[in-house]
């Protein structure tokens, strides 16, 4: 016999009921629903998808009393900013950590961009968006939407910066700190982020009209001025919101890049078939890789703004070397379509005057300063001691082609060693430097790189041209440096 309850006792067990009914409910509700990658904890730390973000801002870059390097004018502030940090280094993770808040707390408005696999692990200690791409579509995307580049790491990060530009025509400004091993090519010091990031960012605002030549300029030059609200603009940058004027731009070195194209047997251009190696975007094997909360999109791959090339572009070198074979590499070397030698030896190198302090270097080539329109030739250890490193105008083209009598063997062909892909017999490789264009919309080609102001008073300007690269043979190459002396 069931025992008979109370009104009050029969209304609680009824409540109880519904609260667990609720909670069944809500349960079930859940598991419907698909599983949102990265919002575990808020909805603030996510990573959102780049091909959202406004298209690139061109700088402008205004010649400068030396004609050499260039003044930097923004014509509206940037807006999307890449942050590379050095790989697999945790230090540097947590400096581009404190960096990326640094940022975001300053200068509202900005949009954090990271690579894939870097976005992955960083994310979760921003309590902000970030943006990043899928790898497959990461080089069109960047070209497309990236302002500025911030690079945190030796001449190697610097080099995979460089990379992801290796197909288009445009490269943004890179902003680079030395937290690496060498860093030669590395311009500030991490720990004056704050000022450089400012000048660079600042560069270029309220400037007089009459100084500039291009319209964009004048246009927010004149909107800056007038006091026009800018809430995601200058204006915005919170406690040094002040512009600096003409005498505080940043300074742009253009460093030159080779253009490479590797042709069969029958002509054709192949480089839509070189691999990379030590890729922007390695594949970590990470689980759970990240889910973007937008499409992908493949803007930029039919030229966009990024100017698709259909050449690919080295800073530092293109080697051909004979790899793992036991035997010499026979190379015939020609010169704007002239025979010029039959080479015997381990490899050949064409580098820039960037590069010139590289591989080229080690192989016993000359060093060539940055601001020299040439390019190297530079055996490694030929067989005859005649052969003699070259350095020859910019737009020479060279072309390098596997000679008969190398066996039938496949060598190797490395470009800027982020790209490798085996050539055999009746295969060229064909080099020239990249032309420096000046257009409407700013200079196409080269690689700007954000220079170090010199603190040297010299009314002439030349101090400001040699200064971080006289200061790195002496600092950091040891260059003529004295036998038996102390570190």
């Amino acid at each position: 016999m069931s025992r008979l309850c109370c009104p009050a006792q029969a209304f609680a067990l009824l409540n109880t009921t519904s609260k667990v009914t609720n909670i069944a409910r809500c349960r079930l509700k859940l598991a419907a629903q698909p599983w949102r990658a990265f919002s575990v904890s808020t909805n603030r730390r996510q990573i959102l998808d780049v091909s959202t973000l406004s298209n690139r801002i061109v700088p402008h870059y205004q010649q400068t009393k030396t004609a050499s390097l260039l003044a930097l004018h923004w014509p509206e502030p940037p807006r999307n900013i890449l942050l590379m940090p050095k790989l697999h280094a945790p230090h540097v993770t947590v400096s581009a950590v404190e960096f990326a808040k640094h940022i975001h707390n300053n200068y509202p408005g900005l949009n954090l961009v990271f690579e894939s696999h870097i976005a992955h692990t960083i994310h979760k200690d921003l309590p902000f968006p970030i943006y990043s791409a899928a790898p497959a579509d990461a080089t069109a995307l960047y070209a497309d939407k990236i302002d500025l580049v911030t690079t945190m790491g030796g001449d190697g990060t610097i080099l995979r910066a460089a990379s992801l530009f290796s197909s288009h025509f445009g490269v943004p400004p890179i902003l680079a700190f030395s937290m690496g091993t060498l860093g030669f090519l590395g311009e500030w010091k991490f720990d004056e982020y704050k000022r450089a990031f400012r000048e660079c960012y600042m560069s270029g605002c309220s400037v007089s009209t009459e100084d500039l030549g291009d319209p964009h300029t004048r246009t927010a030059t004149t909107r800056a001025i007038d006091g026009l609200p800018d809430p995601e603009g200058w204006d915005s940058v919170r406690g040094n919101g002040k512009c600096m004027g003409l005498n505080r731009t940043s300074k742009i070195l253009l460093r030159n890049r080779l253009r490479v194209g590797i042709y069969d047997s029958e002509g054709r251009n192949i480089n839509e078939h070189i691999l990379p190696t030590s890729t922007a975007e390695p594949s970590l094997g990470l689980e759970g890789e990240p889910v973007f909360t937008a499409q992908s999109s493949t803007a930029g791959a039919a030229g966009g703004r990024g100017g698709n090339s259909p050449y690919l572009h080295a800073i530092n070198e293109v080697s051909i070397d004979r790899g793992s074979h036991p035997h010499l590499a026979i190379i015939d070397i020609f010169v704007n379509g002239h025979f010029l030698t039959e080479a015997v030896a381990d490899g050949i190198l064409i580098s820039t005057p960037t590069g010139s302090t590289a591989y080229s270097l080690s192989a016993g080539g000359s060093i060539v300063h940055p601001l020299v329109k040439s390019l190297l030739i530079t055996p490694i250890s030929p067989r005859s001691l005649s052969f003699r490193p070259l350095v020859l105008p910019l737009h020479t083209k060279v072309v390098l082609r596997l000679s008969k009598r190398n066996r039938g063997r496949e060598l190797p062909v490395s470009i800027d060693g982020k790209r490798r892909l085996g050539v055999t017999i009746g295969m060229e490789v064909r080099v020239e430097g990249e032309k420096l264009e000046r257009t409407e919309d700013g200079w196409k080609g080269g690689v700007p790189c954000v220079i170090r102001a010199s603190n040297k008073n010299d009314s002439e300007g030349f101090g400001e041209d040699d200064d971080s690269w006289v200061g790195g043979l002496n600092g950091l190459l040891k260059f003529n440096y004295p036998f038996g002396s102390g570190s």
